[in-house]
């Protein structure tokens, strides 16, 4: 495969995946904004700032506003990780490999692409907030199943695959860091009712509420959570999921071109620590801290696979 083809490949699925991710941390602000008594304009520097696009949005905005936040996350084109500014990355992605796909992934990309433009023409208003994070939502998934259902098992399939769960651990990440360090306004907090609340909201914002419910009692728990959306591999947005479906993929490349890179190596060690360290050691450690080591991981992976594509040709 040529090298720009399994580019494409690799950036449409992240900036699909981030688009949806995008709209899943928006949703995680508004659902944790609902559980104050009194919501202030610094939750929305907690979300900026795990989004990673603090110091982009003071360069555009003097003052933080919700409803600033919400527009530069949401359809900004200063901010190139913005969802619109991300499903534009994805189509223009998407177009490059046009011959690559199947007829169903274009059109289900391109669809995405044209009801979102019309839907994030103006500045939207709370009230439309929930219909528009469901329809990100919905058109990701749309992209997702026509692939999955019209795709040879590849390394097209590979890189797409990758690129999607490189994301989607990011994602993860993000948003627990979001909850346990930036949005908890007091350790005397913990525990109480507001914080089991902001614990349920999170598990929603990644679609995970049933699931965690089946899997522990109905008791909130803090580290059960962390748990969850960090050790599970059943749970399919975990970090331990992303990264059992990142080795898989990496290792069907490793097969068929019969030669490993440092990402390799690099997806492996991080797979074995996840699977290997405990809740008790990860909280003993401290979970914001934990989780910026994961995401400083996960970006050298990801750098690794893009150094890596000069190889796969």
């Amino acid at each position: 495969m040529l090298g720009r083809t399994a580019n494409g490949l690799y950036w449409m699925f992240r900036h699909i995946e981030r688009a949806e991710n995008g709209a899943r941390l928006i949703d995680a602000g508004l659902r944790m904004s609902l559980t104050r008594s009194e919501a202030t304009e610094g939750d929305w520097d907690g979300v900026l700032q795990s989004a990673g696009v603090r110091e982009l949005y003071d360069e555009v905005h003097d003052t933080l506003t919700s409803s600033d936040a919400i527009d530069f996350l949401l359809r900004d084109r200063a901010n190139p990780s913005s969802v619109m500014s991300c499903i534009e990355a994805g189509r223009h992605n998407a177009r490059m490999v046009r011959t690559a796909l199947t007829r169903e992934t274009w059109e289900a990309t391109n669809e995405c692409w044209i009801e979102m433009k019309a839907m994030l023409a103006k500045k939207a208003r709370p009230a439309d907030m929930p219909e528009i994070i469901d329809t990100i939502k919905r058109r990701a998934g749309l992209i997702r199943g026509a692939f999955h259902g019209t795709m040879l098992r590849n390394e097209i399939f590979n890189f797409s695959r990758i690129g999607t769960f490189i994301e989607r651990a990011d994602n993860t990440a993000r948003i627990l860091d979001v909850k346990y360090y930036v949005l908890l306004p007091a350790v005397a907090a913990v525990g109480s009712s507001m914080d089991n609340v902001q614990w349920e909201s999170i598990l929603r914002s990644v679609s995970a509420h049933r699931a965690y419910g089946w899997v522990y009692d109905a008791e909130l728990r803090p580290a059960n959570i962390a748990d969850f959306l960090i050790s599970n591999g059943r749970m399919p947005r975990s970090l331990a999921y992303c990264y059992e479906k990142i080795v898989s993929n990496l290792g069907y490349l490793a097969r068929e071109y019969g030669e490993t890179h440092a990402a390799h190596e690099t997806a492996e060690q991080t797979l074995a620590s996840l699977r290997s360290r405990s809740m008790t050691d990860i909280m003993d450690q401290g979970l914001h801290e934990y989780l910026e080591e994961f995401i400083s991981d996960n970006n050298r992976l990801g750098q690794e696979i893009s150094d890596g594509y000069r190889f796969y040709h």
